[in-house]
């Protein structure tokens, strides 16, 4: 049957359940954290980026089954005065990894980026994740820097308990 891709419809359950049993094998494994997601991720998630109009999920499906999945939100560059796109999560099922979704599913936020008039998409990953590193060199994704001698962004967070 081959993967489809799809822009997800939150009010879909099924495009809902997709949504959290991706994200949830992700979490799962050691480049999401290696914990399962909490029962209310599961009961609010799709609901929650639903109510943001910002917000843009693709889901990847062997027929009905989920394959990957790429959520987006929307931000703005002041420098540029355009939106931009940013991949919060891309996550590919296991047993679907080396077959290409990823790389399809980035593509498909590129053309979602640009219809939207996005001056760039952005994403973040983690160092020790290579192989995610690689494919997105390989896309055309680099470490942002406004100039060399000041160096390359860096991620950072502050955590609410």
């Amino acid at each position: 049957m081959g993967i489809e891709i799809v822009k997800a419809n939150l009010g879909n359950a099924a495009h809902a359940a997709a949504l959290f049993a991706t994200l949830n094998a992700y979490a799962s494994d050691a480049m999401g954290g290696g914990k399962p997601l909490p029962d209310f991720v599961r009961e609010n998630l799709a609901t929650e980026l639903a109510r943001r109009p910002t917000a843009h999920v693709f889901l990847a499906f062997d027929g009905a089954v989920p394959a990957g999945l790429a959520t987006c939100i929307e931000g703005f560059s002041t420098f540029a005065c355009k939106p931009l796109l940013n991949i919060h999560d891309l996550a590919v099922m296991p047993g679907y990894r080396g077959q290409g979704i990823a790389r399809r599913l980035l593509a498909r936020v590129e053309e979602e980026a640009r219809a939207l008039g996005c001056c760039k998409v952005t994403l973040e990953v983690l160092e020790g994740n290579a192989v995610a590193r690689s494919l997105y060199r390989s896309c055309g994704f680099d470490g942002y820097e406004l100039k060399p001698e000041t160096g390359k962004a860096m991620f950072m967070q502050k955590v609410f308990a």
